[in-house]
């Protein structure tokens, strides 16, 4: 890649080589069960894409050099730093620049990591991942997504850049004169936490769109396909309660904060993230719930159809004993038995064996027995 065309910081300039953000990512979901344990991944291509900014000014640029970007710290503009491909050696220069403490690096470098909020060095961190969904094969898949604020400047880590959800960002940042590049880098964080506390709706909206064929496929005789459905569809909900729940205390904790990087006019956005990673976990509960009832009706239906199963073997059973009775009577070795050489016996002995089961069922009809199968068909 060639180095970055630089310019005077009072031209808005917009790169050619942004192209990248608009690709697919193909990063599979690791379901809640493989996410205990830290593990290192290869890192993907690095490279920097540079927001710079005040209210007048925009530099945007993209680098692959990592110090080309340590002089922006001195300024006092807003800057932005996306940098795409978690590498060891470039965090450690951008920590050793910006001061980050090297729990913080351990966090950012390690993958599997629980969404998680901290103060160090006068430094704030978060860490949460972006969740998107495959329509193609209807799996959640997931980004860890690192930020790291300080006074003048926000840093995010992604694992690479074929996919995102700050392009709503980037459009607002190259606005003239946009609300965005009126407000101080904590707004910037704000926003950044925002958009990924709003792109979980349209995954959960999807899970429930699942469960709601799940439900249909049910309540149309498609059991087993639903209750297996229904088994992927709660791995979903498990992951999905793995990140509401800990953004939530994430947020929590940054309304708590008293650092001085966070203005008292940006509180009231981090409420309104606060009530919106709120619905989000609401919503996941309900469906939690939701998936749990339609696994106690596959269970019902199972028992009963098992029921029916008894019924009708009993049924059967009680209007064949008469039957095999009789049968077992006269067909006993003994030299005496009653009409054994009349010329009706044997007619007789299978009318009344024919006789006696159909009194039975007249019975049972009328008892009601049969009615459940009436409403059935």
């Amino acid at each position: 890649m060639d180095q970055p065309k630089k310019t005077s910081f009072g031209e808005a300039t917009v790169n050619t080589l942004l192209m990248p953000f608009f690709k697919q990512r193909t990063h599979a979901v690791v379901h809640p069960f493989n996410v205990l344990e830290k593990e290192i991944k290869e890192p993907s291509p690095f490279y920097i894409q540079v927001f710079d900014y005040n209210q007048e000014n925009l530099l945007e640029m993209e680098i692959v050099k990592v110090e080309d970007c340590f002089e922006l710290k001195s300024k006092t503009t807003i800057t932005w730093l996306n940098m795409d491909g978690v590498h060891r050696k470039e965090l450690e220069k951008v920590a050793n620049q910006y001061n980050i403490h090297f729990l913080i690096q351990e966090d950012i470098i390690s993958h599997g990591q629980r969404p998680k909020f901290d103060e160090i060095n006068d430094i704030l961190f978060a860490q949460l991942n972006m969740l998107f969904y495959n329509t193609s094969n209807h799996n959640i898949e997931h980004e860890q997504l690192s930020l790291v604020m300080g006074e003048n400047y926000v840093i995010s880590f992604q694992e690479d850049a074929q996919r995102d959800v700050f392009n709503p960002i980037r459009q607002k940042l190259r606005l003239d004169n946009s609300k965005l590049r009126a407000k101080p880098a904590d707004y910037l964080f704000y926003s950044m936490v925002d958009i990924v506390v709003d792109s979980y709706f349209p995954v959960i909206e999807k899970v429930g769109e699942r469960i709601e064929k799940a439900e249909e496929d049910l309540m149309t005789g498609l059991g087993k396909k639903a209750f297996h459905e229904i088994n992927l569809i709660r791995k979903d909900l498990i992951l999905l309660k793995r990140n509401t729940t800990p953004v939530r205390d994430l947020v929590a904790a940054l309304l708590r904060s008293e650092s001085v990087l966070l203005q008292e006019d940006t509180t009231k956005y981090y409420k309104d993230v606060y009530d919106h990673i709120m619905q989000a976990n609401d919503l996941v509960d309900n469906y939690r719930e939701l998936l749990n009832t339609l696994q106690d009706i596959y269970f019902n239906n199972v028992n009963l159809r098992m029921n029916e199963v008894m019924k009708t073997l009993a049924i059967l059973t009680t209007i064949m004993a008469p039957a095999t009775i009789i049968g077992g009577v006269f067909g006993m070795n003994f030299d005496v038995i009653p009409y054994a050489h009349h010329k009706w016996g044997f007619y007789g002995t299978v009318f009344f064996m024919l006789l006696i089961p159909l009194i039975m069922l007249g019975w049972f009809k009328k008892r009601g027995w049969f009615n459940y199968n009436k409403r059935d068909n």
